[in-house]
């Protein structure tokens, strides 16, 4: 079983249930926190000390205060600690259950579990943590389509980049020069105008910002 771990929830009463859980598992070396700066603070010092952690279970919503953070969601967090320390076994445990972003925390991130927060949420914890120590992918079953290759939409992991990129206000040329900077593929303006273009018809969308606000009323992005 897992010998350190850290959970991170802004929820004090989260926390206590996770730890409850994980003590029943007989997990003892466990830091509870409740801002993702301060995860990926103690991840780092911890590597640093040569004493890493085995395993992060991060809620994927935190709420704004009086403090302010580099890290805003537990996606941020996600993909920061997944660029430095790749081998860090990290299960999601939040309400959101948006199949797109759950495949993409899958396949571009590699999380090893994603449980869905409910009257059973605990209890999918619990089995999460055991498969994934088994080095087994666990997802709740509300989420459990994010693991096919494609949704019902018949979209699939460029497709959600690219209006992601569209919704954080880039122009086309711009995320065409993102996407070759970042090595991804195809990267040309011209593909990108189609692909955007069959976007629209395909979400019977009337211009660039129909489709991020249909997307996103989707939970696609």
């Amino acid at each position: 079983m897992f010998k350190k771990v850290i959970v991170s929830d802004d929820l004090v009463s989260i926390n206590l249930g996770m730890l409850t859980i994980l003590d029943t598992l007989k997990i003892k070396n466990v830091v509870s926190v409740q801002y993702c700066d301060d995860v990926y603070i103690k991840v780092k010092k911890a590597a640093l000390d040569g004493s890493p952690y085995d395993l992060l279970i991060t809620d994927m919503s935190f709420k704004k205060d009086h403090r302010d953070q580099t890290y805003q969601s537990g996606e941020d967090l996600i993909i920061a600690l997944h660029e430095e320390f790749p081998d860090l076994k990290v299960i999601v445990y939040s309400i959101e259950d948006r199949i797109q972003k759950v495949r993409r925390l899958i396949n571009l991130y590699n999380i090893k579990g994603y449980v869905c927060k409910g009257r059973r949420g605990l209890i999918e914890l619990s089995e999460a943590i055991k498969a994934v120590h088994k080095d087994t992918l666990y997802v709740s079953e509300a989420v459990s389509p994010a693991l096919n290759k494609k949704s019902d939409l018949e979209i699939d992991d460029y497709d959600i980049l690219l209006m992601a990129e569209l919704s954080n206000g880039f122009s086309q040329d711009q995320i065409s020069a993102n996407f070759k900077e970042k090595n991804i593929s195809p990267n040309s303006l011209s593909t990108i105008e189609k692909r955007l273009n069959k976007l629209r018809i395909q979400f019977k969308a009337n211009n660039a910002i129909h489709l991020v606000a249909i997307v996103k009323d989707l939970g696609l992005i």
